[in-house]
């Protein structure tokens, strides 16, 4: 005989589960977690097929299997293209851009893409692709919340590409919790893996994002699919990067940058240019960097203003890239190379609202610190990169040709590197001033000479 429904609590944050209603989860310790479920009875299931111990030898490689989105940023994330049978969550904030760049890929599929709209009428995902321009492609509209009939529709219909929007939106009927609950975004993620990899079909999957900035529900919904992508920007930007922190067929280092336009998201080839199109004049504090977003080489602009402090503590800031690592390198200028910035507030800032990981940029913060204190601009035509350690040594950083030929496609003339970089480059013949340094001292001079 089945057991009876039961009510259960669980974490929203990280899916314990709890039979009575507690303020603070014990497993991740958040407080005001806990939310109300009702647990249905379990059904009779098929007897279980297990699968046999092989040979990694005689296993064959799933490799090769990609389709293009026709999307060229959007196949860089992704590794060279959607593999069949995977499933792919894009997440961002409200507005910028998750529907409409989805819409966009499934009007370039090979063939027919079911787009599952559980939040939006079919006349509304009409004018959208009338707006982009796109009401013609092969695209073919569910407007449903229940997932059994979803993945009905799917089987039935064998499409390209498999688009739910969104996660939170759906419900499954062997739940009898709400839709966006812990437990239905769950179990719904789960079906829609096991759909993807019986059938071969890819799935992307729209995930809100919260206030703190991660996909809503519970974290093991990220752990469930094979890649997520995140939009990064603002609403009021005209351009938006997307960016993957899970791929487990390609790299994470990877960005596609999109610029929003009145027909959708365009791709934007060269976004070295964009990023430092608006980039003032003999101004202090503003130094061209040289990053690398994977296997893109990328030209942004970090901006540092440096002011006497009106306070007892000194206030420090910092956008776009690690407060930490701030910290440290205003300390080498502090004791190293005699910078006193004791008694001044330093708010850094990436222009455009990137984020920059990499210890490639630590020289450009050094730079734009110090020009920003002594007010004095560095040249415009000059960008520089090297990662800076806690003696002051300015240490090489890797892919360095890949970012002089960058910088010298878009016009710039002179580069202050790594010393170490510098012996080791191949071909010099990039039509660039080269000046390779060893520590922050010889950086201060080669930058402010």
């Amino acid at each position: 005989m089945a057991r009876a429904e039961k009510n259960v609590y669980r974490c929203q944050a990280c899916g314990h589960k709890s039979p009575k209603w507690l303020g603070r989860c014990p497993e991740c310790g958040e407080w005001n977690t806990l939310a109300e479920e009702r647990e249905a009875p379990k059904r009779a299931s098929a007897p279980s097929v297990f699968s046999v111990p092989e040979p990694l030898s005689k296993i064959h490689s799933a490799a090769g299997g990609r389709t293009s989105t026709g999307m060229g940023e959007l196949d860089r994330i992704l590794g060279g293209g959607v593999v069949m049978g995977s499933v792919v969550l894009v997440g961002g904030d409200p507005g910028i851009g998750k529907s409409t760049i989805l819409l966009q890929a499934a009007s370039k599929m090979p063939g027919p893409a079911l787009y599952v709209s559980a939040e939006e009428s079919a006349e509304q995902i009409k004018a959208r692709a009338e707006r982009l321009g796109i009401d013609e492609g092969p695209i073919v509209v569910l407007t449903e919340i229940s997932l059994e009939h979803i993945l009905a529709e799917a089987r039935s219909l064998n499409p390209a590409a498999l688009i739910v929007d969104s996660i939170q939106t759906v419900y499954t009927e062997d739940l009898s919790g709400a839709p966006g609950s812990v437990g239905q975004v769950r179990e719904s993620a789960a079906k829609l893996m096991r759909f993807a990899k019986t059938t071969g079909v890819p799935v992307f999957i729209v995930g809100h994002v919260t206030k703190e900035g991660m996909i809503a529900g519970p974290r093991v919904l990220e752990h469930i699919v094979d890649t997520v992508l995140y939009f990064e920007g603002h609403k009021g930007q005209t351009f938006r990067i997307l960016r993957a922190v899970k791929n487990r067929f390609g790299s994470t280092n990877e960005i596609g940058v999109f610029e929003m336009t009145d027909a959708g998201l365009a791709e934007v080839e060269n976004p070295s240019e964009l990023f430092l199109a608006e980039r003032p004049v003999n101004v202090s504090g503003s130094v061209v960097a040289a990053s690398m977003e994977g296997t893109r080489p990328l030209l942004v602009e970090l901006q540092a203003l440096v002011s006497p402090s009106t306070y007892s503590v000194s206030r420090r800031s910092s956008l776009g890239i690690d407060f930490q690592r701030v910290g440290m390198i205003l300390a080498v200028l502090e004791k190293v190379a005699g910078v006193h910035l004791a008694a001044t507030d330093v708010f850094l800032n990436v222009v455009g609202g990137l984020k920059i990981e990499e210890p490639a940029l630590d020289l450009a913060v050094c730079a734009s610190v110090v020009s920003s204190l002594r007010e004095k601009p560095v040249p415009p035509e000059t960008f520089t990169f090297g990662e800076i350690g806690l003696s002051g040594e300015v240490r090489a950083v890797n892919h360095a040709e890949a970012r002089l030929k960058e910088a010298s496609k878009i016009g710039l003339k002179k580069a202050v590197i790594p010393r170490g970089n510098l012996e080791k480059l191949k071909s010099k013949a990039c039509g660039l001033e080269i000046t390779g340094v060893k520590d922050v001292h010889e950086a201060i001079e080669a930058l402010f000479d």
